[in-house]
This record gives structure tokens, sequence and C-alpha cells, in this order.
């Protein structure tokens, strides 16, 4: 896979950073900078062991690491930019440089890609960043799909309240919005294999469906809601 630099955001565009927060200090007399921007992790690394660790501006976030499937609330940074480092054993670690506007958010989805081997170096897999800007605020209620599957295409059928099912293709690497239909509660999904986990809906937004494989290679869902602002960890 190509490293792919340099990539400006453009709300839910994404970047895909290849392997290749410090705490808040804001300057008071400057207005913009009185407001932090967030960082938001959602672990979809399946290959490796142990856990993953994030560290940012050479400061490691949570000594604990995360497990495959764990999401962060939003870690609060100074805006500006900052240098992103994943590391999990056995896999090739990922570094990203990000800059962050103040009173945004940048969700950063790790996930493992397979290197072919080469003259120097045996096959191997390799940490991925996938980076997302979230999107203005919504009156309405939408789902965007994302994949970092290793299968190229995923149909994924999202259901409305009089039972209908509408698919989804979800290519890799990019993204697929459809509307939400339920007002409220829980919007069933489903793929060929089977049922994926529900979409818990509540006030109007756009809700990011992450779809990733697990260690078996069976594909998994998680949803956040692309909120504009999120709390601190």
């Amino acid at each position: 896979m190509k490293t792919r630099s340099n990539i400006s955001f453009i709300p839910l565009r994404i970047a895909v950073m290849s392997g290749c927060f410090s705490p808040l200090s804001l300057t008071a007399q400057d207005p913009a900078a009185e407001k932090p921007g967030f960082v938001r992790l959602v672990n979809a690394v399946a290959q490796g062991r142990d856990k993953l660790q994030l560290s940012i501006d050479g400061e490691m976030m949570n000594p604990d690491g995360y497990r495959l499937g764990d999401v962060t609330g939003g870690i609060g940074l100074k805006p500006g930019s900052h240098q992103i480092t994943l590391k999990r054993p056995g896999v090739d670690e990922g570094n990203t440089r990000i800059h962050l506007d103040a009173a945004s958010t940048v969700t950063l989805i790790p996930f493992a890609e397979w290197v072919p081997a080469t003259e120097d170096r045996p096959g191997r897999w390799a940490l991925r960043i996938l980076r997302l800007k979230q999107m203005e605020p919504e009156t309405k209620r939408s789902a965007t799909f994302v994949s970092v599957s290793q299968v190229p295409e995923h149909e994924v059928e999202i259901s409305a309240p009089d039972g209908t099912w509408t698919k989804v293709f979800v290519k890799r690497l990019a993204i697929a919005t459809t509307p939400i239909h339920y007002p409220e509660g829980y919007v069933p999904l489903r793929c060929k294999s089977g049922k994926l986990p529900s979409i818990p809906v509540g006030s109007p937004g756009n809700y990011v469906v992450v779809l990733y494989d697990d260690a078996k290679g069976n594909l998994q869902a998680l949803t956040l809601q692309d909120y504009k602002y999120l709390s601190a960890d």
C-alpha cells in the first residue's frame, strides 16, 4: 500500500497514513486558543499480541493500553501540530502527524495491513492509521459507514421502522452514507454473514459505523456518534 501524506481534511474524508497528546497549554491572550481540540481513538488492530499503545508527542496516553474495539472519549489537546505513535507487539508501528484545530475533533482508526515480503524483509503486518474529521452538526439522523476490513467491499443492510432494508455498499478505506429513518432506539444492521450490532440512535446527527475484522477474520461493527465537541478523558 502506498503511503499517502499531506492530505487535507474535509468532513469525514479519509486520510490513511502508513506506519512510517502533551498536557493542554493555551495562551490566554488568544481567544481562539482558549478552546482545545480533541483526538478520539477507535482500535481496530486485530493482529499482533497484547494491547495497543498510543503516544501523543512522546507521552503515553494510557499505560494499560487499548483492546480491540475500544473507543476513547475526546482527548483534549492544544490546537496545532501533534505527533501520533501507535504500537502493538507483532505489528510494525504506525506514525503520523496531525494538525488539530480549536474546538474540532479528529478520530483515529488504527488497523493492520499485510505487507508482502521483499528481498530485504519477510512478509509482515504493518500498522496504518485512518483519520476522520467530524461533520458539521446535522438536524437529521444519518449513518456513515467506514471500513478498515481486509475485504475490498462489504454489502451491509440497514433497517427502517416499517421492516424494509436498504443496501449500503461499503468499500475498504472509503465511506458510504445513508439516512436513518428511526427517530430513536436501536437500528438493526445485517450483512451476508449475519447480524451486526445495532446502531443506538438518540438525538439527530451523524452516526459513524466502523467495520473491521476481528482476530478470526469475522466482520464486526461498532458505532460512535459524530459529535462536534467531545469531553476530555
